[in-house]
């Protein structure tokens, strides 16, 4: 299994940007990024292929969110932009072998990092 570690949370204004990183202890894996707000199920936001830099996005999050990755740090990054309340969520950071919306298709996740926006 992959260890990973989560960074960069906190509590943001609405409207205005945070970067999660996540680094793994091994490279080359898919890396995604889920999130769960409170009494809801959680929610895909993000992958990004170890491989070929493939990039696949949940429609919610799609021109706000961007997913990168930097192979020589085995690191994931989620750049989010004008933060809504309804962003307010753990996230998630997981690995797999592919690029999946669905969560079972991950093998590895991380502790979790609060984000909490206010209005």
């Amino acid at each position: 299994q992959v260890q990973l570690v989560e960074s960069g949370g906190g509590l943001v204004q609405a409207g205005g940007s945070l970067r999660l990183a996540c680094k793994a202890s091994l490279s080359r894996y898919t890396m995604g990024w889920f999130r769960q707000a409170p009494g809801k199920e959680r929610e895909f936001v993000a992958a990004i292929s170890g491989m070929d830099g493939y990039r696949t996005y949940a429609g919610s999050v799609k021109g706000r969110f961007t997913i990168a990755r930097d192979n020589a740090k085995n690191t994931a990054y989620l750049q989010i932009n004008t933060l809504k309340p309804d962003d307010t969520a753990v996230y998630y950071c997981t690995a797999g072998p592919r690029p999946s919306s669905n969560w079972t298709a991950y093998d590895s996740w991380g502790q979790g990092t609060q984000v909490t926006v206010s209005s």
